[in-house]
């Protein structure tokens, strides 16, 4: 096996460890198990070509993801801020304690880390990518299931947030996915608010 698919394998042991369950197609997954694998895919969609360190980062996003549960922090937008930044740090150092094992360069797992903290966001296009392909991940496999727990106002103004993070070729794929009608319409509207 060579290194990335040695790293692929740690970085999906490590995720199956996950006791959060998401049902897809009538089967069972640890949670950040099956988003790891779809935003792998996602990323070889929209580049078939993309880099290594593309796609360990890809894998290894959240990584872990379970292990710190946003009921650690206060309510609240600072709360929720606090949990996102620690989050991203952590599964930085977890990705790069994995690559050190298996043997990857400081270059690389720098560079993966660069990715993970999406740092430069709208100016490196391999950050804006993953970027793109989380939020299709999102909507894709959590969306239906996320929205109805807020008031459509809501719902349209964290959709808009979303989807200020992505680019216009984000935008075109997130209109082709399948969405119940209620979805559609709410997406529909926060890109309106955007364009």
């Amino acid at each position: 096996m060579n290194k990335l698919s040695i790293a692929f394998k740690k970085f999906d042991n490590y995720n199956l460890q996950d006791p959060v369950v998401y049902s897809f197609n009538n089967e069972n997954f640890p949670q950040e198990y099956f988003l790891a694998l779809k935003l792998y895919d996602w990323v070889l969609k929209l580049d078939r070509n993309a880099s290594e360190e593309l796609l360990l980062a890809s894998r290894s996003q959240h990584i872990g993801r379970w292990q710190i549960p946003r009921s650690q922090y206060p309510e609240g937008r600072n709360g929720y801020l606090d949990w996102r930044r620690d989050l991203a740090k952590f599964h930085a150092e977890k990705s790069s304690e994995i690559l050190k094992e298996v043997g990857y360069d400081l270059k690389t797992i720098s560079r993966v880390n660069e990715l993970i903290l999406k740092k430069k966001i709208k100016v490196d296009p391999e950050v804006q990518l993953l970027e793109n392909a989380l939020c299709l991940v999102f909507l894709e496999f959590q969306y239906e299931d996320f929205y109805p727990r807020y008031e459509p106002d809501k719902i349209v103004n964290i959709l808009r947030k979303s989807l200020l993070k992505m680019d216009k070729a984000g935008h075109e794929h997130a209109l082709t996915l399948k969405y119940s009608e209620e979805g559609a319409n709410h997406i529909r509207k926060a890109l309106e608010l955007i364009s």
